[in-house]
């Protein structure tokens, strides 16, 4: 970012100056430019290594598309890009789509941007531009006055003593790079975009095209830009650019203001719809500019409650500021409004389950709407008894919903995920959505569809019915084939003769695709595989979040290696056994397949339902539901009791997971073995987020939490304590910190009175993560040795944590 652009050259007359401060005082930058939305996009996939977008566009109101402010002198006087949100995949669409340039009639004079006394900032829900020239001062002003459509004020200021006639010129010309390598044409030769005009402004229409993995549009897709001005517009249907002229008279001493609204929609129904929103636009435009930031001192007088907090305003601000950009309104196979985990990352524009709960929680506080409707576009597609494609899964909540539904269920994407659900915090996310705005009414909408979901784990998810319940993956070709049988893949470098693998097919390098249980569990016992990929090891443990945690036996071959030469003098099968999962089929009363549960009770799976449990038992009461009350009451009770009873490893002071040795399992005895060989991570300190560890087994997690060399790192309380055989400080849910468990370790902590751990761990995350202090983006994870950032960046999930730490009071 040229930083030139924060501030105003000084020589300016004493009538400029006077013009300038009244300006600045009539608008609040206390929160000037908390994220760095400057930049100029030279391709559609502009990525950075982490597959983000490397700019970070203004979003606001749920719209699909964004903006920039430039950075380079030559690009002055335009909102850089847009961004696109292509169905499912965020693309800039222009380096510049709308660039003003101006010319004095009488001298024939072009005003030099970059020779202007200038200031560029992003505001909390808006773009402004400032230009100041001897005889000119030029005001734009970007905000959205839909969730389809921005608007733009050109404010023209006559600072002479004689009337002021001007040409304006705008310019602008879609891009030709696809990425790094190639071109648009060579990356899509099928793909058209054409440019049309109209009287007052333009029309961007595209042909069909659905590359499942980078772009997807139908023939209906428009983006348009309508000016409150009439212009003459000439278009280069070669270069894919064009220049629209007008012109203005400004009196003596006054100011004119002109407005443009730039609008992308999905489909023709929308273009109609919104062609009528814009003509109300550019009707009444300021009536549109000042409800936006009118709704957004709103938020901020709702958001920033807290004067007794770790965090500082400009960061819960930036946290606001991420979660309201990741809104996208109802579009496709979306039916409510949701926040997706983040607008920049190339795989996250849909809505995924607990991302939602999370998001729905912390925006409780300040946009509880949306909140409300986040929820809702995930129970949207809880399964029902009468499914046609999954039955069996009544009452689920599915892992991810996207624009697009997957093939089988009649769509076109790639996105949608029926493989898992996620871990149950619909209920926890609820009721602070109830705390917020006291509506009851919410409650009652919800309860019912909380209880099946709730009821769904035990039914589905609890192989040897002892209450106590496992993370697993569904019925689903990704898992099983057409038969059910469960289905892998292993690798041999030397086929061993005790393995039957004729009815497997062969792939490259020794792969061998199969099926079946008892050979997957020969294949185990065996243990002389190089290699072994299974998908509902996947699926379980995507089901918990964690996708390749440890105590899911995901470990690599160095750290698998060293691990054998630690324990076992060298011998990896041995070594191997401990970091095996088997599955279980779980099946109802008629012997058809229910899906799969991986061989291990959770401990934080069983803490959220002990939770859910209590919150139900409070929704009921609110209902006067006093019977089911009492129940959910008297259940919650009784699986704490099991939690500490059942979890907890006396001898290194901490929860573990349960591994299921025995399809019978008593249900109210502690079966299994612990894993305490898979090591320590987050899924410890659950029972003390969530207030249910007793006291003593507490402050044996908490001096665990503390150490330095299990979780008090440089940034604290990543995904694997340091001392796990499968801990790396880069892998995703191994090592790196994400902000979700880590703000879980923080209240943990404080629940249980160790204020001042709780808040060292606070202190040294601000002191330590990269950018989060100035105008970085929220990041999706951060390294725990170097505060690195890591993964997606402008991430929901970690703005939501955030905000959910400022919302923590300082212990005075």
């Amino acid at each position: 970012m040229n930083k030139a652009f924060k501030k105003f050259k000084p020589a300016l007359s004493l009538f400029v100056l006077a013009s300038l401060s009244s300006s600045i005082n009539a608008s609040n930058t206390t929160y000037a430019d908390v994220i760095n939305r400057f930049g100029s996009p030279e391709q559609m996939k502009d990525y950075d290594k982490y597959g983000n977008q490397k700019f970070s566009p203004l979003l606001d109101m749920g719209s699909w598309h964004g903006f920039l402010l430039p950075d380079e002198d030559s690009l002055l006087g335009a909102f850089t890009g847009p961004m696109i949100i292509a169905e499912e995949y965020s693309l800039f669409l222009a380096e510049s789509l709308e660039q003003l340039s101006i010319t004095n009639q009488n001298s024939g004079k072009k005003y030099d941007f970059s020779k202007a006394n200038k200031q560029l900032n992003s505001l909390p829900g808006s773009l402004k531009q400032s230009y100041i020239w001897s005889d000119l001062k030029l005001e734009l002003s970007l905000s959205f006055a839909t969730d389809r459509s921005a608007i733009v004020s050109t404010k023209i200021s006559n600072l002479t003593h004689q009337d002021l006639a001007l040409d304006l010129s705008w310019q602008g010309k879609l891009l030709n790079k696809y990425n790094d390598n190639k071109t648009i044409k060579q990356a899509l030769p099928n793909w058209q975009r054409n440019i049309s005009a109209n009287e007052r402004g333009l029309d961007i229409s595209f042909s069909e095209v659905h590359n499942t993995w980078n772009i997807m549009m139908s023939d209906q897709a428009r983006y348009s830009i309508k000016r409150s001005i009439d212009s003459n517009t000439t278009i280069d249907k070669t270069n894919l650019s064009y220049t629209s002229n007008s012109t203005v008279k400004v009196p003596v001493n006054n100011s004119e203001t002109l407005y443009t609204v730039q609008s992308y929609v999905h489909n023709q129904d929308e273009y109609l719809a919104e062609q009528i929103r814009v003509a109300k636009i550019l009707s009444q435009p300021k009536d549109y500019i000042s409800q936006s930031k009118l709704r957004w001192e709103n938020y901020l007088d709702l958001g920033l409650s807290n004067q007794n907090t770790l965090i500082d305003n400009r960061l819960a601000v930036k946290t606001i500021e991420t979660l309201n950009g990741n809104w996208r309104s109802a579009a496709g196979e979306i039916k409510h409004d949701m926040v997706s985990p983040s607008v920049t990352a190339r795989w996250f524009n849909g809505a995924w389950a607990w991302d939602t709960w999370k998001h729905a929680y912390a925006m409780a506080n300040f946009n509880p709407e949306i909140a409300k409707n986040n929820i809702r576009a995930m129970f949207d597609y809880q399964i029902h008894a009468d499914d046609a494609l999954r039955p069996q899964d009544a009452g689920m909540v599915i892992d991810a919903v996207f624009y697009n539904k997957d093939k089988v269920r009649g769509g076109k994407g790639g996105n949608w995920n029926e493989r898992n659900t996620k871990p149950p915090l619909a209920s926890w996310a609820v009721w602070q959505v109830y705390q917020q705005t006291n509506d009851i009414k919410f409650i009652e909408e919800m309860y019912p569809k909380l209880i099946a979901y709730h009821d769904w784990w035990y039914r589905n998810r609890d192989h040897n019915q002892n209450g106590l319940i496992e993370y697993g993956a569904t019925k689903h070709r990704a898992h099983n084939n057409p038969n059910g049988n469960i289905t892998f893949k292993v690798q041999y470098d030397k086929h061993p003769k005790e393995i039957d693998l004729s009815n497997c097919t062969k792939q490259e390098k020794n792969w061998y695709a199969c099926s079946g249980m008892a050979l997957y569990e020969q294949v185990l016992d065996t243990g002389l595989y190089s290699d072994l990929d299974i998908g509902a090891q996947h699926g379980a443990g995507w089901e918990s979040g964690m996708d390749n945690a440890a105590r899911f036996g995901f470990i690599n071959s160095e750290q698998i290696n060293q691990y054998a030469k630690t324990h076992y003098q060298g011998n990896l099968k041995q070594a191997r056994a401990d970091w095996q999962v088997r599955f279980f089929e779980n099946k109802n009363d008629k012997g058809e397949l229910l899906g799969f549960s991986i061989d291990q009770e959770s401990v934080e799976l069983n803490t959220y339902l002990a939770q859910e449990k209590q919150l139900l038992s409070k929704m009921a009461s609110l209902l006067n539901h006093k019977k089911a009350a009492n129940q959910y009451k008297q259940q919650a009770n009784t699986l704490i009791k099991r939690i500490n009873s059942c979890f907890y490893d006396d001898k290194t002071g901490f929860y573990y997971d349960i591994k299921i040795t025995s399809d019978k399992s008593s249900a109210t005895q502690c079966d299994g073995e612990l894993l305490v060989a898979r090591g320590r991570g987050p899924e410890g300190w659950s029972p003390l987020w969530a207030g249910i560890a007793e006291s003593s087994k507490a402050s044996e997690v908490a001096k665990v939490m503390s150490q330095a060399t299990e979780f008090n790192s440089t940034i604290p309380l990543g995904t694997a304590a340091l001392s796990n055989p499968a801990y790396h400080a880069d892998i995703y849910w191994r090592g790196r910190v994400w902000l979700d468990q880590y703000y879980f370790g923080v209240i943990a902590l404080a629940n249980y009175g160790f204020n001042e751990q709780a808040e060292l761990m606070v202190t040294k995350l601000l002191k330590s993560a990269e950018g989060l202090a100035d105008d970085g983006p929220i990041r999706e994870n951060y390294n725990p040795e170097t505060g690195a950032v890591q993964g997606a960046t402008n991430f929901s999930w970690s703005a939501a944590h955030l905000y959910m730490l400022y919302q923590y009071k300082k212990q005075k």
